[in-house]
């Protein structure tokens, strides 16, 4: 494996741990034999939006699935905020802070827009399966979700069946119910996912909004998304790192460009096109 752009996966020097949110520690993963992540280490500053980008085949999927805890490691350690999580099972990881989204949205489609925030704030509360409750108290949420439909531009559609709107507007329901459990750190799978052309510049708005006051790690695909709100980018190939650094560093490396395109003096662009 090739050294890693300003990276930490091959003794680079690694910086005071109060920096990071996230760290892992050689991290891996086989399957029958096949090591789908090997030994990749990596730090997630506090505050930044991280993406995580490869060819197909990279071991993005399986890497991430690691880092939310819906797989357990073959080897390696996982840390959030200081502390050793890589044998605690995901609802406790959430409890502490750390959230993820799917590529597939994942809302109540029989509630309404509205509810649907309503009930991520009273999981926050721990009031999760206390539907009974009195009116006054449903206003004061109701008011708290309205807030957050205002801030992914869904206010308009409080009053909807989630299960009717469309597909944009489910994931920006979907960002909201993550905004409503305050976590401090948002593990973001596909955002742009199915989505249509017109709707990425919005995308790329809610995900700035995601990450206002907390630290976001994004699996992405497209690069003009990458490359317009990530502040360092991981490139991973064959399940291990192949470059991390800013987008300029990453996209002009021969390495990731052959990765990505089979051609060693190709330019990825902003769009996500080749350039001689």
């Amino acid at each position: 494996m090739s050294p890693a752009i300003g990276g930490t996966s091959q003794g680079a020097v690694r910086a005071p741990a109060g920096d990071f949110i996230l760290e892992t520690e050689s991290l891996g993963r086989d399957f029958a034999g096949f090591s789908a992540v090997d030994r990749v280490s990596l730090q997630i500053r506090r505050g930044s939006i991280h993406a995580l980008i490869g060819p197909n085949g990279a071991g993005k999927t399986t890497f991430f699935n690691l880092l939310t805890k819906f797989l357990q490691p073959s080897r390696g350690r996982i840390t959030f905020n200081g502390k050793d999580i890589t044998d605690i099972p995901p609802a406790k990881v959430a409890r502490m802070g750390m959230v993820r989204s799917f590529q597939v949205s994942a809302i109540f489609p029989s509630l309404s827009v509205l509810q649907n925030v309503r009930v991520a704030l009273q999981r926050k509360e721990g009031a999760s399966l206390q539907f009974w409750q009195s009116r006054s108290r449903l206003s004061r949420l109701d008011e708290q979700a309205m807030e957050l439909l205002s801030r992914v531009r869904l206010q308009q559609m409080a009053g909807r069946r989630a299960g009717d709107i469309a597909y944009g507007q489910k994931r920006a329901l979907e960002l909201a119910t993550t905004i409503a459990l305050e976590p401090e750190l948002v593990l973001l799978d596909e955002p742009t996912q199915g989505m249509s052309y017109e709707d990425i510049d919005h995308v790329i708005e809610l995900v700035k909004e995601t990450a206002r006051g907390r630290t976001v790690v994004m699996v992405e695909h497209n690069m003009k998304v990458v490359a317009g709100i990530s502040d360092r980018i991981t490139v991973l190939a064959r399940g291990s790192v192949l470059a991390e650094g800013n987008y300029a560093e990453v996209s002009g490396n021969a390495q990731v460009i052959e990765a990505y395109m089979g051609r060693p003096k190709t330019r990825i662009r902003r769009g996500g096109e080749a350039a001689s």
